[in-house]
């Protein structure tokens, strides 16, 4: 059964924790359950130097819904790399879902970009998308990599090249074994975030 992030802060505060960190909440607003200070840290600046060795030159930042595109917008202007959107709408008759690229996509490396993948079909559902559009290559990249239920099946058969998540969630056996998958460590971020704390400067400057 799923915890609630308002049974976690009422554990925490039972727990005598005076201070919580977090990485990218996907709900922001879920900073309010707590009644202690929280520092909500984003695994953005991990993900994107990964993503600034890639030997692209034209290198798309996808986001695969219409609520991602900040998001994603903020990847593209920090990688001076262009930005897409794919809008997905349901058929005239709405027995199909029609996914629509919005961007140039055709011959260029493109990257969705996401907060979290848990089955992995909106995500896969995207990279078709981007392919059919001429995509030469598609990354995605995501912060949790929830991967249940039918998530490795679908990246595998999908036109993903690489899946690029980090570390917050520890891999299944499943999907530790795929070659697809490239796990990056917060473990830096979070530490500097702590020395941050402990010698009380500012958190905020390991903010993208």
């Amino acid at each position: 059964m799923p915890i609630s992030a308002k049974l976690v802060a009422n554990i925490l505060s039972a727990a005598g924790t005076n201070r919580v960190l977090t990485m990218d909440l996907h709900k922001a607003q879920i900073q309010g359950f707590f009644d202690i200070p929280v520092d909500h840290l984003f695994a953005a600046p991990v993900i994107i130097d990964y993503l600034s060795r890639l030997d692209s030159a034209k290198l798309t930042i996808v986001s695969p819904d219409a609520g991602g595109a900040e998001r994603a917008r903020a990847y593209a202007k920090r990688l001076d790399a262009e930005l897409a959107i794919i809008d997905k709408r349901r058929s005239d008759d709405g027995t199909a879902e029609v996914m629509n690229v919005i961007g140039d996509v055709d011959g260029r490396t493109c990257v969705l970009q996401d907060d979290i993948i848990d089955t992995a079909g909106t995500i896969t559902k995207g990279a078709n998308a981007l392919k059919e559009n001429g995509a030469s290559q598609v990354l995605a990249c995501a912060v949790h990599g929830v991967l249940s239920g039918p998530a490795i099946e679908r990246i595998e058969k999908s036109p993903i090249d690489k899946l690029i998540v980090t570390n917050t969630i520890p891999l299944t056996p499943a999907a530790s074994a795929t070659n697809k998958i490239v796990v990056l460590s917060v473990a830096r971020l979070l530490g500097q975030a702590i020395k941050s704390i402990h010698e009380e400067t500012s958190v905020s400057s390991l903010f993208v």
